[in-house]
């Protein structure tokens, strides 16, 4: 093993191949790989050609000229909006419910695949009436309603770009987000549902218009939409209802085509802090990977199937599995506002029996969540209808995967496990359920297409059972074309860690990851979250999962402190399970579960303290925020807490950690 790689210690033996039922009536074949293998321009072009519509086809598939800054398909023309919905509609598809919505206080609406491209017509005409044109930017600041995705649809119907900001971060953050973009437009609500009670969003709107950064503001509407019944202020001339403004216009508009590599949206990443990094996507590669991938990965049967992906928009897994991806394969999907435990800790399985959900897609921390509250809970609900279980977000724990399985999916749902990433676009590597035989906590393979390689620090490939960096090799078509206005940051950030190992460049995706025996991939968190112990390079994500697979834990993070001896010592913070949390003092769990990590993986990953606490700090995406953690475990003043879902959490983990 290379002194430059990541030591991978975890051990998992569990198979589970499809079952005959489900390979005789799967959508993806393995002849997909032989296919991508032969020719992989070919494929892709095909795939395209396949599942899109194009207004002017394509005759170019990639431009790598320029690397690694690529073309797709760029010589043809498509609508994004018509190939999510006027195609649909045309087809005979238009009374094909196309999303269910549900509110967090229970009310509930259905949008129909010819309800919703008319909703969307209108809003795009409106938007032409506000001064919207090809190339602007609109800021999108909403709850998860269906006018965010009617926005959004809008938006791209006329050939602008969306720049969906989540609606629980800050006004300090939407302000850089609507300068870095230059947007002309602000579509907003008055406020949303989330843990029982309204968070207002046009206060922030205001507050971020309102902050003096010295640079002129782009912004000359905002457009609010009234969801929460709040007390907001208005201001005369900028601010316009929705409700008032949409009936100002026709519900008839023509969809024309866009060049493939016109500008779709930006998605910003890495916090708050600094210079936000606008990631952008443009139209036709984007949406080839995302409904190839959709349909494929997730065994859709859009004619039967009753779709749901629980990430908001805002996110890339809500941009391009709840929205894209979804309504381009013509799904009927489920759309929710709130929270998994809002107004009761079943809410989601209550979704689930209601609408009779087949495919269900979410985070392994909402996974553990339900771990921590205890099967009582999905057992009180029929959740017959599932056929499909989908990760994504993180690692997810072997444990965890099988409590999916078991108690989710009733012991026979497929569970595919999905690596990518805001950058990436699209998923990347997956079990294809009908095909791969497969294991609790490995994502396992590169997609159809898709060329991932496991590198050490030099740009060599591991050796199977050895750990490493992750990299994508050749050019895809979802990948990120850029950081909005900086073309230097995108080179440095993403292309230049193999620069001199490689003759063209290579994508360096900042997550380590291992390989097995069998060639198959184990994601092993961030690079940032690989501690050195010892000279050991050990995963935060592998010492996770071994506490996660003690009985009476239900969710663990675990960082690197600096420590005298040992360069960095392993501090984790422990989640129980409700039905244990009494079971032991802390000191008893805190040393019952350190002996469990040395018997799990060796007495070089043992914790030097276990700390029990109630909850973890997330965001609201429900990503762990380790590197708070690590501000606690090294004695340092708490960081920025603005996009977590509960800064209170950071406060009382402080409290505990200092007694």
């Amino acid at each position: 093993m290379s002194a430059n790689s990541i030591d991978s210690l975890q051990h998992e033996g569990r198979h589970f191949p499809p079952s005959d039922s489900f390979v005789s009536t799967a959508v993806a074949s393995p002849d997909l790989y032989d296919q991508a293998n032969r020719d992989r321009l070919g494929f892709w072009a095909d795939r395209s050609r396949e599942l899109l519509h194009w207004h002017t086809p394509f005759t170019e598939v990639l431009d790598w000229s320029d690397a690694p800054f690529a073309r797709w398909f760029a010589d043809g023309e498509l609508n994004v909006a018509y190939n999510c919905l006027d195609r649909h509609v045309l087809a005979g598809n238009g009374d094909r419910v196309a999303i269910n919505w549900e509110g967090e206080p229970g009310d509930s609406r259905t949008l129909t695949y010819s309800e919703l491209t008319a909703e969307v017509k209108r809003a795009a005409n409106l938007l032409i009436k506000l001064g919207i044109g090809t190339g602007d930017t609109v800021a999108i600041y909403l709850p998860n309603v269906p006018e965010a995705v009617i926005a959004m649809l809008a938006v791209v119907r006329i050939g602008a770009i969306h720049s969906v900001v989540f609606g629980g971060f800050s006004a300090e953050s939407l302000r850089s987000r609507i300068d870095d973009a230059q947007a002309k437009l602000v579509i907003t609500a008055d406020g949303g549902w989330r843990k029982g009670k309204v968070s207002p969003l046009k206060p922030a709107v205001d507050g971020a218009l309102a902050l003096d950064k010295g640079t002129p503001l782009s912004v000359e509407h905002v457009l609010v939409l009234k969801r929460g019944d709040n007390d907001i202020d208005w201001v005369e001339g900028r601010d316009l209802w929705w409700h008032d403004e949409i009936e100002t216009v026709g519900s008839e508009h023509e969809a024309v085509g866009f060049p493939a590599e016109t500008p779709l949206f930006i998605l910003y990443t890495s916090g708050t802090t600094g210079k936000p990094k606008g990631i952008i996507h443009t139209t036709g590669g984007y949406l080839t990977q995302v409904t190839f991938t959709h349909k494929n990965v997730f065994d859709l049967n859009p004619e039967k199937d009753v779709y749901w992906c629980s990430a908001d928009v805002g996110w890339i897994t809500g941009h391009s599995y709840t929205v894209y991806g979804p309504l381009s394969n013509g799904a009927t999907s489920v759309l929710y506002e709130g929270t998994p435990d809002s107004p009761h800790p079943g809410r989601w399985f209550e979704i689930i029996e209601k609408y009779g959900v087949s495919i269900f897609y979410t985070a392994p921390t909402a996974i553990r969540s339900f771990m921590k509250v205890g099967r009582q809970v999905p057992d009180a609900f029929d959740l017959s209808s599932i056929r499909l279980l989908g990760s994504v977000g993180e690692p997810i724990n072997p444990e965890a995967w099988m409590w999916y399985r078991e108690v989710v999916g009733a012991g026979t749902a497929p569970i595919v496990d999905t690596w990518w990433q805001t950058e990436t676009g699209a998923i990347m590597v997956s079990a294809l359920p009908g095909i791969t035989s497969l294991k609790p906590g490995s994502a396992q393979v590169a997609l159809p297409g898709i060329s991932i390689s496991v590198l050490d620090e030099t740009g060599v490939a591991v050796e199977p059972g050895s750990g490493g960096l992750l990299a994508i090799t050749e050019p895809w078509p979802s990948m990120l074309r850029g950081i909005w206005g900086d073309p230097e940051r995108f080179v440095e950030t993403y292309w230049s860690k193999f620069r001199d190992a490689f003759d063209t460049p290579v994508y360096f995706a900042g997550d380590g990851a291992r390989l097995d025996a069998d060639g198959d991939l184990w994601l092993l968190g961030r690079v940032d979250d690989v501690m050195n112990v010892s000279g050991h390079r050990l995963s935060t994500a592998e010492i996770e999962s071994a506490l996660v697979s003690h009985p009476i834990v239900a969710e663990s993070a675990v960082v690197g402190a600096a420590d005298e001896a040992t360069g960095q010592a392993v501090v984790a913070f422990v989640v129980l399970r409700s039905e244990h949390a009494g079971d032991q003092t802390v000191d008893e769990a805190s040393v019952l579960l350190r002996g469990h990590v040395t018997e799990q993986i060796g007495a070089i990953a043992r914790p030097r303290q276990v700390f029990i606490v109630e909850e973890l700090p997330k965001t609201r995406s429900g990503k762990i925020m380790r590197r708070l953690l690590q501000d606690v475990a090294e004695g340092r003043a708490i960081g920025d807490t603005t996009t977590l879902a509960d800064a209170s959490v950071m406060q009382l983990i402080a409290d505990r950690y200092k007694k």
